[in-house]
């Protein structure tokens, strides 16, 4: 037995194995960032999925960084009482900037389904809200409960394409229920909650 090959052999298998782990690690890290949303309720923290979700996580990531959110507000409440006119019923907060003369400035992004992106709306997910499909740019909402008819193939929009899932609280939820059943008008907050500001959490 060559014991110098022997040995050489088991060194590369490490070394490969050691890459393979350190690779794995890398992607996790990569892969998943946090994010604080600082309302005047309390705080909401998110995981965000650019490795999974990179056109939707990364945009969203780099309007935080921008600071686009501070003094945003969460604005539009959906709940079973309050959509009578809708067939397929949901329940969601949304917020971002509100006001279209703010939002037309940020230029859209290419609507990511979530058959590509592998993430459904499930309670506490944050999805892209839009209009049409490649439409989506700074408005965001979070599920409360799973939300199934805003995937891909469901039938709360008549175009089929679902909504551009991104991320999920991981803490907080209780804040957004509180959002949830505050006083609305049509759908639209009373008072509006504010966002102070988002972060990014090391």
């Amino acid at each position: 037995m060559n014991l110098y090959r022997s040995t050489n052999w088991y060194k590369q298998l490490i070394t490969t194995l050691l890459i393979i782990l350190l690779g794995f690690l890398s992607c996790k890290r990569i892969g998943q960032e946090k994010v604080l949303i600082h309302t005047s309720l309390g705080e909401i923290e998110l995981e965000i999925y650019p490795g999974l979700a990179p056109l939707s996580a990364n945009n969203f990531l780099s309007l935080v960084d921008a600071g686009t959110y501070d003094g945003a507000i969460f604005y539009r409440v959906v709940r079973m009482d309050n959509q009578a006119h809708n067939k397929v019923k949901i329940e969601v907060i949304q917020g971002g900037l509100f006001d279209d003369s703010l939002i037309d400035k940020y230029t859209p992004i290419e609507h990511e389904t979530t058959t590509e992106t592998g993430i459904l709306h499930t309670d506490g997910v944050i999805s892209m809200a839009r209009m049409e499909p490649g439409t989506a740019s700074t408005e965001f909402f979070i599920c409360i409960g799973d939300q199934p008819s805003l995937d891909s193939g469901g039938d709360r929009n008549p175009d089929g394409a679902g909504f551009a899932a991104f991320g999920k609280v991981i803490r907080g939820m209780d804040v957004v229920r509180d959002i949830q059943t505050l006083p609305d008008e049509e759908q639209y907050l009373v008072d509006p909650v504010e966002i102070r500001e988002i972060s990014r959490l090391k």
